[in-house]
């Protein structure tokens, strides 16, 4: 943690409650359960072309432009099916960045072209952030700050986000509904209930979508949505919870059919696979199924091809 506290409530004590595990970690001492110490860690810093059209750029053969993608390593959740797992909970360390260089890399990205800057996984630095994106916004930093979460975030900390002026548009995922999925899945039981308070909270401090003439996004949330392999019920249950709290046309939803089994960790011999019922791609049926019931919600947005399920849309770490 910093030595000027983020106002989060109950970090002034210097321990971390940055997250919904509240583990209270003085990562001076030693890591938060993210895994993050007191510094920054990045793994890529990049122009990346697979995020929503909005994001990235409606042409992704577009080398000149892209969103401005910072990886940070550790993640707070821990999905068994992370594509970024190796940056997110395997131990992989980045790069150290203080506030002040990686602000001079915000600028950099802006000058190469980017849309924006995309904090990826950026929740276990929020204090930091904030005081990053000050800074590289004083020093000349005009495009939006993208935060790309996966939505389990403590609604304290979206506020203070929020007040801090930090964000421009929140690129969250919604996963689950059902908290034993949650639970089996990424280890986050309170995962539906934190989910929700947050992304109500996102949606009143944006306020709706506001697009620039070149349509790309300058304020607003995107809520992404990954349709797993025998879940199609509880994608449904999502997307109806959602909409139960949210005006469905303030937000824009885009769901993801690109799961693949290929980041699972391998099945242990001779002992029952925990992860066998996801062991495969989603169908045709169950993703259409899926997309059939964000429209008769009355979602606006934007859906995969089943093609995107490949590891070559991944990063290499």
């Amino acid at each position: 943690m910093t030595n000027k506290p983020f106002p989060v409530p109950g970090s002034r004590s210097g321990r971390c409650v940055l997250c919904p595990r509240m583990c209270g970690a003085d990562r001076k001492k030693r890591p938060g359960t993210c895994g993050a110490g007191t510094e920054m860690e990045v793994s890529k810093i990049m122009l990346h072309h697979w995020e929503e059209p909005p994001v990235s750029g409606p042409d992704p053969t577009d080398k000149a432009h892209g969103s401005g993608a910072v990886f940070f390593t550790h993640c707070s959740l821990g999905c068994v099916y992370c594509q970024n797992g190796k940056i997110s909970h395997e131990g992989a360390s980045g790069t150290v960045y203080s506030p002040r260089r990686l602000a001079k890399e915000f600028i950099r990205l802006q000058a190469s072209g980017a849309y924006n800057v995309n904090l990826v996984t950026p929740t276990h630095y929020a204090d930091l952030l904030a005081e990053t994106v000050k800074t590289a916004r004083a020093h000349g930093l005009t495009v939006p700050v993208v935060w790309n979460t996966g939505g389990y975030e403590r609604p304290e900390t979206v506020e203070a986000l929020t007040e801090a002026g930090t964000v421009d548009v929140w690129l969250t995922d919604f996963k689950y509904m059902d908290r034993d999925i949650a639970l089996q899945y990424s280890f986050a039981g309170d995962y539906p209930e934190r989910a929700m308070a947050s992304l109500t909270r996102m949606v009143k401090g944006t306020g709706p979508c506001v697009f620039g003439e070149d349509g790309m996004m300058k304020r607003g949330v995107i809520i992404r949505h990954l349709v797993l392999p025998g879940r199609r019920e509880d994608s449904a249950a999502v997307l109806r919870g959602i909409a139960k709290f949210v005006d469905v046309k303030s937000v824009r939803l885009s769901l993801m059919a690109q799961y693949t089994p290929d980041f699972l960790p391998p099945p242990a011999p001779d002992m029952p696979d925990p992860w066998q019922t996801i062991r495969r791609k989603v169908t045709t049926y169950e993703y259409e199924k899926v997309v059939e019931e964000a429209a008769r919600l009355g979602f606006e947005g934007w859906t995969q091809e089943r093609s995107s399920a490949t590891k070559k849309f991944t990063p290499d770490f």
